[in-house]
């Protein structure tokens, strides 16, 4: 169902799209190779989504063989022929290099009527829209790295007026890596982004201060990472099974005098709500700083 008309710009045949196509027939691009990226595709490819219709694009030829071991897809040393012909175009670059991969793909985006996708931290529509001059549909997306083993979440943005197969094509994509929500606004992404999209990381913190005092504890260190994550993964599957109240959870699980009621109220009378606090404000903090930067050059 794809329609392709050839025309021709700067010396280039460009392949113009109808967004009727299939998820089978959807051609998808990564601009960057990175570990964000290469996350995105090992879920994909994990998911069932067809090698051959995942292109993979980076100026790192180290970063391009990594992505290239993880199944049969398209690897390109250009970022033309990389998105040429693509669906979707996903920036998965640094904000540092946004500027950059938009002006790398700026040409096809010109004449197809390519969906951009940038997954960098802090980055606007606004700014993606500006950088590409031109009045191209640009989603703004905050997944994080649990999209590799199919676990993913991802926040979803967009300003513009998107059809329905559209949207169901970009939704589609991320949610064979796990759950999409799509924001209301774009100043939601940016909270999101300290959320969700750091938010492995603050477990992984988490998970490590418990294995590492039990091994003070006495226990030995390959049964206390082994019951700490397995504690975790438990946790975490009975938040998703059980439409229950987070604080309800935790009560239900915490007896009156008993060990866990011993440690919540350490951890609460120790500032953990506080530290907590701290921590999303400043990854929150952080983002909006890269939205600012990016807006004031």
């Amino acid at each position: 169902m794809i329609s392709i008309a050839g025309e021709v710009y700067n010396g280039h045949c460009i392949e113009l799209i109808d967004y009727g196509t299939s998820l089978e027939k959807t051609i998808i691009t990564f601009i960057g190779a990175g570990n964000m990226a290469k996350s995105l595709i090992g879920g994909l490819l994990s998911s069932g989504f067809r090698g051959q219709n995942i292109r993979a694009f980076d100026t790192d030829p180290e970063a391009l063989n990594t992505a290239s071991s993880l199944g049969p897809i398209s690897i390109h040393d250009d970022s033309y022929s990389a998105t040429n012909g693509a669906h979707i175009i996903v920036l998965a670059v640094k904000p540092q290099s946004i500027s950059q991969a938009c002006s790398s793909i700026r040409a096809c985006v010109i004449k197809q009527d390519s969906v951009v996708v940038t997954i960098a931290a802090g980055i606007t529509t606004s700014f993606i829209k500006e950088q590409l001059q031109e009045k191209c549909k640009v989603v703004r997306c905050m997944p994080n790295t649990p999209a590799l083993v199919g676990w993913g979440a991802s926040g979803l943005f967009t300003a513009d007026k998107m059809s329905n197969a559209e949207k169901n094509l970009i939704d589609s994509i991320f949610s064979a890596v796990g759950s999409t929500v799509w924001a209301e606004t774009e100043a939601d992404i940016d909270i999101i982004t300290a959320l969700s999209g750091s938010g492995p990381a603050y477990f992984f913190l988490f998970m490590e201060c418990l294995a590492d005092i039990a091994c003070q504890l006495g226990l030995n260190k390959e049964t206390a990472i082994a019951l700490t994550k397995q504690t975790a993964a438990g946790a975490a599957h009975m938040t998703l099974e059980n439409n229950i109240d987070l604080k309800e959870l935790r009560k239900n699980v915490t007896s009156p005098g008993g060990t866990t009621e011993k440690a919540i109220e350490a951890f609460l009378a120790n500032g953990l709500r506080e530290t907590v606090t701290l921590a999303l404000k400043a990854a929150h903090e952080r983002a909006l700083q890269f939205s600012t930067n990016r807006s004031s050059n």
